[in-house]
């Protein structure tokens, strides 16, 4: 039976056909009948079935963004059925065919106020979930950054503990060094540089519930005297440090406050020492968020306050600071092969996580772990460790090629 709804919507759905052509079947209620609905596009099965369940998604559809398509599922206005990897590619041709004048060239870029208290609430919004929450699906060190996959076999736990290495060997960390971890999430990096490099190390996180496992993980590993957990923000910090690491922290600084987060590095570090910056970048020359209405979406839901700056804006801002840049690595490659493992198994542990958290939480997680696999395997963001010092040192203490990073 053609509901006038469809009726309605019968020259729009004409239109996305002749644009786009979608192996998409959208339908109407809980319980349709596997005859019914809207065609998107000429197929013999579809890869995704879109059901709306209230009537208030029709405009998200009919103007379709990743901010609007992801809005309608988040808040329950449409359910879909598909693998997670169809129903991204489907929302993103969706979006693509119904942008009119905005497209990848046109990537909005916004300057957004920070505080030390909203730059606060940010972080708890994000880490604070629950740590049972973030254990379902990420390694057993709970490291949420990007993984180090140097054969690209390796399983999330061990490119994850690479990755850790391949941060403390770049930096050079030696026995009894001080070492400030900014943003040190549940502990992971901290405890290895204590273990395998005999470092003596400080970790700040502002999410107490990160504060309060990692606390936890030192006293099980007996690293009280090695090992000092803070909630404490970077700012309120007093140095020096031989060595700084920063992992997947500087995305919430801000786009405005760049120059002064790397100059309080500066401020933070010996006149002998070595920074490792490691953080999410965006594509775009200009800054801009992810296209088609995705930053938005990731602001919203996500990452209250979170700016992507291009590698070009972290040097300039690196440099205004007082630092200068010594090695510039890209691990886009690895970041989509961590973030598809990372929703691979969020998708296998789902009925645990909707345990754990209400239905709305679990949805914007779905879909913002399976978005960034998209962005990243399709250059809409990219991820750069930059190696650093002080500026106007002399080069004679720089090492001759980049050989100690790799040791066999």
């Amino acid at each position: 039976m053609v509901t006038s709804l469809e009726t309605a919507l019968t020259p729009w759905v004409a239109q996305l056909k002749n644009r786009a052509n979608l192996p998409v079947l959208l339908q109407w209620g809980e319980h349709p009948s596997p005859e019914s609905g809207l065609r998107l596009g000429d197929f013999e099965q579809p890869r995704v079935v879109i059901r709306v369940s209230k009537t208030a998604a029709v405009p998200k559809l009919l103007s379709p963004s990743l901010d609007s398509l992801g809005e309608a599922y988040v808040e329950g206005l449409i359910d879909v059925e598909g693998s997670v990897e169809d129903i991204l590619e489907m929302a993103h041709r969706l979006a693509e065919a119904g942008s009119g004048t905005e497209s990848r060239l046109t990537r909005i870029v916004r300057h957004l106020q920070h505080s030390k208290k909203s730059d606060e609430e940010a972080v708890q919004y994000h880490y604070d979930v629950s740590n049972d929450f973030y254990q379902a699906w990420l390694d057993p060190r709970m490291v949420y950054s990007c993984a180090y996959f140097e054969n690209g076999d390796e399983t999330l736990e061990e490119a994850q503990l690479k990755k850790i290495d391949h941060i403390l060997t770049k930096v050079q960390l030696r026995p009894d060094q001080r070492l400030l971890d900014i943003g040190c999430g549940w502990g992971a990096l901290v405890i290895r540089a204590a273990q395998k490099f005999g470092a003596r190390c400080v970790g700040i996180t502002l999410s107490q519930r990160q504060f309060e496992l990692a606390s936890e993980r030192v006293r099980a590993a007996g690293l009280q005297d090695r090992v000092e957990i803070r909630l404490q923000d970077y700012r309120d910090v007093q140095g020096p440090f031989d060595r700084i690491t920063s992992v997947g922290m500087f995305e919430h600084v801000g786009l405005d406050y760049l120059q002064g987060y790397f100059a309080r590095i500066r401020e933070l570090l010996a006149d002998e020492g070595w920074v490792l910056n490691h953080g999410i970048t965006s594509t775009d020359a200009n800054d801009g968020e992810t296209s088609h209405g995705g930053g938005r979406f990731i602001d919203r839901y996500v990452f209250p306050q979170g700016e992507l700056p291009h590698i070009s804006t972290v040097l300039k801002n690196l440099q205004a600071g007082g630092l200068e840049a010594l090695d510039v690595e890209s691990l886009r490659r690895h970041y989509a092969r961590t973030t598809a493992l990372w929703s691979q198994a969020f998708e296998a542990a789902g009925e645990k996580l909707r345990a754990l958290v209400d239905e709305r939480r679990w949805r914007i997680w779905r879909v913002y772990l399976a978005g960034c696999q998209w962005a990243f395997e399709h250059d809409e963001i990219s991820l750069y460790q930059v190696l650093c010092r002080k500026a106007g040192l002399q080069a004679r203490d720089l090492p001759w090629s980049r050989r100690w990073m790799y040791p066999r």
